[in-house]
């Protein structure tokens, strides 16, 4: 259903029907949700017994006044995003250098599988705060200790994911490659890669989730610059707007890398898939009082 059909009928139908027609189609109930949600935070907070939670137009007006580079932080959003995506990508580049190897090792070595296992669970288990506390430690206040809590808290998830995968692919496809003499480097390129891409899409975003909350932690504990470290300028300025909007900036930024980067991507590598998107028409409920047609009624035994 288009967005155009959506309001026809939400115009035409009785108010129940409205929201249920809105519901089932993909944008109206996206936008459905995020007016629902802004309407309950602006009905909840004057019931709350503190003043220190700000409406939506206070944080509203404050991310607009950081857009506009209007600001008493010593960085600007653009600057402080800036620095903190340039740590991230090479966080995750060096979680994903390390930890695609280690996962095709586990996956096609029992051996190795059973050498890092444990150290693979502990590293799932252990909070990305640790990572952050313990880098902040070891080298200080600046751009290393924030790349170090990156990789460490995403590469594991990576390996993970990657093993699994290997794991996954159908045994039959490695027979058949060995029964043809494929050599090892080409059944890890064409048999191996392509049955792994649901798994690797699977590590980029745990990965990347997990990545950003280090980057997060390890800015505010161990570094004086990027996007952490201003939430915390406003924590130590009692400003809960400006907490609240930085946090709304990372969600912004973390639903557009979902919808449009990965999404775009992950349409792109799985193309050769047939679209599951296409549905079925709905069967309109026959009239009681239509008429038989004739051929039915004669091919109907007993019928009169």
């Amino acid at each position: 259903m288009s967005a155009v059909a959506a309001l026809r009928t939400f115009a035409v139908s009785p108010p129940a029907r409205r929201v249920h027609s809105l519901l089932r189609h993909t944008r109206s109930a996206r936008i459905l949700s995020w007016v629902g949600f802004v309407a309950a935070w602006q009905l909840v907070v004057p019931l709350l017994p503190t003043d220190l939670v700000p409406t939506p137009s206070e944080v509203a007006v404050f991310m607009w006044n950081e857009l506009r580079m209007d600001t008493v932080a010593p960085h600007t959003v653009y600057e402080s995003f800036s620095l903190s995506f340039q740590r991230l990508a090479v966080g995750l580049f060096l979680a994903f250098a390390i930890g695609v190897p280690l996962g095709l090792l586990m996956g096609m070595r029992r051996w190795a599988d059973w050498f890092l296992h444990d150290f693979v669970v502990v590293g799932l288990a252990m909070p990305s705060l640790v990572w952050a506390l313990v880098a902040g430690m070891w080298f200080g206040f600046g751009d290393l200790a924030p790349v170090v809590t990156v990789t460490l808290a995403a590469v594991t998830f990576v390996v993970i994911n990657v093993a699994e995968g290997v794991r996954n692919v159908p045994k039959e496809l490695l027979d058949m490659g060995g029964a043809y003499g494929v050599g090892r480097y080409a059944t890890i390129r064409h048999v191996i890669f392509p049955s792994l891409m649901p798994f690797f899409f699977a590590a980029l975003r745990y990965g990347l989730a997990n990545a950003w909350k280090g980057l997060v932690l390890a800015e505010v504990w161990a570094s004086t610059e990027g996007a952490g470290w201003v939430i915390k300028f406003w924590y130590d300025a009692h400003r809960s707007q400006g907490i609240v909007g930085y946090a709304l900036f990372f969600i912004i930024v973390a639903i557009f890398i979902e919808r449009i980067v990965f999404g775009r991507l992950s349409g792109w590598v799985f193309r050769w898939r047939p679209s599951d998107d296409r549905r079925a028409p709905e069967p309109e409920p026959a009239d009681r009082d239509e008429p038989i047609p004739a051929a039915v009624s004669a091919a109907t035994p007993g019928r009169r």
